[in-house]
């Protein structure tokens, strides 16, 4: 018998915001997996990049600096950091997003490329074929 296979979620970027600044929008599935230790939960610079473009954009309010904000975020809630390496830039060029964002391009290539399952609330990302996803409707 195998051991059994660890379950590793890469968050999407509104998931990670969701989950400090309205907990309220985290479907009870989510909670649940974001609360269970024995599950890896990881993050890619990506959303954090896309953190701060919606707070400089007024899309976002913090309490305080981004920069802060983002350092007490990782600290209270530490996830595995998912690199952007030459192979997830590679996959990313190939894949072809209806609404062609590149951060979401970017998700979907570091979910294939390290086999995480993407946590979204996105029906577009949730479409897409090749990568394990877990909605949080």
């Amino acid at each position: 018998m195998g051991s059994p296979q660890l379950v590793k979620l890469l968050l999407d970027t509104h998931i990670w915001i969701w989950s400090f600044l309205e907990p309220e929008k985290i479907g009870s599935r989510v909670r649940r997996a974001l609360e269970d230790p024995a599950i890896e939960k990881w993050l890619s610079p990506i959303s954090i990049w896309e953190l701060l473009i919606l707070v400089e954009k007024g899309r976002v309010e913090l309490d305080m600096d981004a920069e802060e904000w983002v350092a007490q975020a990782l600290a209270t809630f530490p996830p595995k950091e998912a690199p952007i390496t030459t192979e997830v830039v590679l996959s990313m060029c190939k894949i072809r997003l209806p609404h062609r964002d590149p951060a979401d391009a970017f998700l979907v290539a570091t979910a294939k490329v390290f086999e995480l399952t993407l946590v979204t609330a996105d029906a577009r990302l949730l479409a897409i074929k090749g990568i394990s996803s877990l909605s949080n409707h």
